[in-house]
């Protein structure tokens, strides 16, 4: 019998429909599930602490042998909501930008956008917990994940990175991929491709049991429009500019 596979993912609602068939199917006899922030995850397969992880894209080229197992992941094709600059000010009349220190993704592509996209240098801080309360003024802070949803009405001005990255580069963007830096077997790869679709299948499900703790947000429209869950060719093509756009590591 072969031992439990460690699989590392996230607790955002964005995973949700992954982590509601992991969780009650026959594959999970067969793996070890972990729920981490995104940079922990891209940690554990880096130390051999998982041999699957749900890694953001980031952080791909820095794991040795990584390779994406299936065409599932988070992405988006336009607006996300759920990765976004916030600002009581214009992006303009910013000067201090905090970037959230869960995921390496999303401060990349702040990055980038702010770079080639916007063609501002605001200062770049790293963030910690409870650097929301610090945007104020010219301060403004990328706040990712669940958070994020419940963050508009807070702020005058919201930037939504799935948004700008789309009307940059007239591309999708992938935010995280099913990646393992070992070597499989093809059956279990493919239930686990399985299960995974399943739970996209069962979306409505989902919304259900999570919409009480998601009051006056349509995570409906979330699931359904927002977030890209099949990593089409398009898709992938975003990807390969957006490693390609990463010249140099984020220095904060």
């Amino acid at each position: 019998m072969m031992n439990k596979i460690n699989v590392s993912a996230v607790s955002y609602l964005n995973t949700k429909p992954f982590l509601y068939e992991l969780e009650k199917s026959a594959i999970l006899r067969e793996i070890n599930l972990s729920k981490k922030i995104p940079a922990k995850v891209a940690e554990d397969l880096i130390t051999g602490h998982a041999t699957i992880g749900l890694v953001p894209v980031a952080a791909i080229p820095s794991i040795t042998n990584a390779n994406i197992i299936t065409d599932y992941g988070i992405g988006s094709n336009g607006e996300v909501s759920s990765v976004c600059i916030y600002s009581q000010v214009p992006i303009a009349s910013v000067e201090t930008l905090y970037l959230d220190y869960q995921s390496r993704t999303s401060l990349e592509l702040a990055r980038i956008l702010l770079r080639d996209y916007w063609k501002l240098n605001p200062e770049l801080k790293a963030a910690q917990p409870g650097y929301e309360f610090l945007i104020n003024d010219t301060v403004a802070g990328l706040i990712i994940g669940d958070r994020s949803l419940t963050m508009k009405s807070q702020f005058r001005y919201c930037y939504d990175l799935g948004k700008a990255w789309k009307e940059h580069t007239g591309l999708p963007f992938i935010f995280a991929c099913w990646v393992t830096n070992k070597i499989l077997p093809a059956n279990f790869i493919a239930s686990f491709e399985s299960a995974l679709q399943s739970g996209i299948e069962n979306i409505a499900t989902i919304v259900k049991m999570n919409q009480p703790a998601f009051e006056g947000i349509d995570i409906d429209d979330y699931l359904n429009n927002k977030v890209k869950f099949r990593l089409t060719e398009e898709m992938k093509s975003g990807m390969e500019l957006f490693f390609e756009s990463i010249k140099q590591p984020v220095t904060i």
